[in-house]
Parts: structure tokens; C-alpha cells; sequence
């Protein structure tokens, strides 16, 4: 019988990453900052796609390759991503444009997270990401639940915070931070949620239209 790591490795390996995301992916890991792997990366995509998103939010751009991964599901859409670190910023910018992505579909907005998003528009949104600003993460979450429309979906990078969430020994800040916010869709009556292994753990909920 296989083991679950091994099942989860092979269902890390299947996803095929372009070139593009590959150096975005190599800058990163030059710069220090932790990526998404490829197996959330196509979820994500997946999910940009179902939706036929026109309108993302990103908070944590990284080296541009959640983004490139979120645009690839929903080449159409506009992808607003927010970050506070210039550096990666501009590899973000140099990943998009090597990826033939159109300058007016991206908007790439330095700041914390929870300051720019409190200043975007009500139910503007298909799709919200969230992998920046630990500290800030619940307040992100309630700015996210009213950036979205009415069958968006917020996606939530982390959840599992490396294998400590399931552990009721683990009760660091970080982890505490993740069942909270685990803790926030548990019956609320406002989405729709599932919680994924892929990579660090990525949670996805949808919200309800009523």
C-alpha cells in the first residue's frame, strides 16, 4: 500500500510547470521567499478557470508565480496583487512580462495587504488569495469575505502551516493563527469550504449567494 507522502509527492510531480514559472520559481528561492508549489498552483488555476474570473486579488506576490499560476486559469482577468517588498515586486513584474501577460491585466500595489485591500471595492471580486501578513491574516479574511461576489472564492495558502495545524501538541502563534481561521468557516452559513493537503495546505471557500 502507498504511504500518504508518497501519495501527496506524486500529486506534487504530476503538475508540469512552465519555463516561465520555473526561473520565477528559481529568483525565489535565490531571494528567500517561500512559493506556493505547483500542485496549489494548478488548483488555484483550476479554480480561476471555473469561475471565469475577471477580477482577482493576490495579497503576497512573491516572485509572481502564484500570479502567473492564478492568470494561466483566467488569462482574461485583471490580477490585482499586493506586496510590500519592492525586490519581489519587480521579479513579479519581469516574470508577467516574460510570460506574454498583458501590462493592463496585472496591478501589482505595494503596501501591507489589509491596508490596500480595506480600500478595494465591495463584491468587485471573483477570486481572493491570501499568502501574506500572517499577523493580519483574520483581518484579511473578513476584507476578503466582503471584496468577493456572491459565488467567489477565497483561497487561503498555509492552512496546515507544515503539518502543526492537525497537531493539538503544536500551539505556537502561527499555528494558533491557521485554527482560527480554520475555525472561522467550521458551520458559517456564508460559504462553502474545503480544505486541500496540496502543498502547505491550501484552504478554498465559496460564498453563498442568497
Amino acid at each position: 500500500m502507498v504511504d500518504k507522502i508518497s501519495s501527496w509527492k506524486f500529486a506534487e510531480d504530476f503538475v508540469t510547470e512552465p519555463e516561465v514559472f520555473r526561473e520565477a520559481r528559481i529568483r525565489a528561492d535565490e531571494m528567500g521567499i517561500e512559493c506556493i508549489t505547483p500542485a496549489v498552483g494548478s488548483q488555484l488555476a483550476l479554480i480561476a478557470s471555473a469561475l471565469g474570473a475577471k477580477a482577482i486579488v493576490e495579497a503576497g506576490t512573491g516572485t509572481g508565480i502564484s500570479g502567473l499560476w492564478l492568470l494561466n486559469g483566467a488569462p482574461n482577468a485583471v490580477l490585482a496583487t499586493i506586496d510590500s517588498d519592492p525586490e519581489a515586486q519587480i521579479a513579479a513584474r519581469k516574470a508577467f512580462a516574460e510570460a506574454g501577460i498583458p501590462a493592463n491585466h496585472t496591478r501589482v500595489i505595494s503596501g501591507r495587504a489589509i491596508d490596500v485591500m480595506s480600500n478595494m471595492a465591495d463584491a468587485a471580486y471573483d477570486l481572493v488569495f491570501l499568502d501574506a501578513d500572517r499577523d493580519t491574516l483574520e483581518a484579511q479574511l473578513h476584507e476578503a469575505s466582503r471584496l468577493l461576489r456572491p459565488g467567489g472564492v477565497l483561497a487561503i495558502a498555509h492552512a496546515l502551516w507544515r503539518d502543526r495545524v492537525p497537531d493539538p501538541a503544536m500551539r505556537d502563534d502561527a499555528t494558533a493563527i491557521y485554527r482560527d481561521v480554520l475555525r472561522f468557516f467550521v458551520n458559517n452559513s456564508d460559504f462553502v469550504s474545503a480544505l486541500s493537503p496540496s502543498g502547505d495546505g491550501l484552504l478554498m471557500a465559496s460564498k453563498r449567494a442568497h
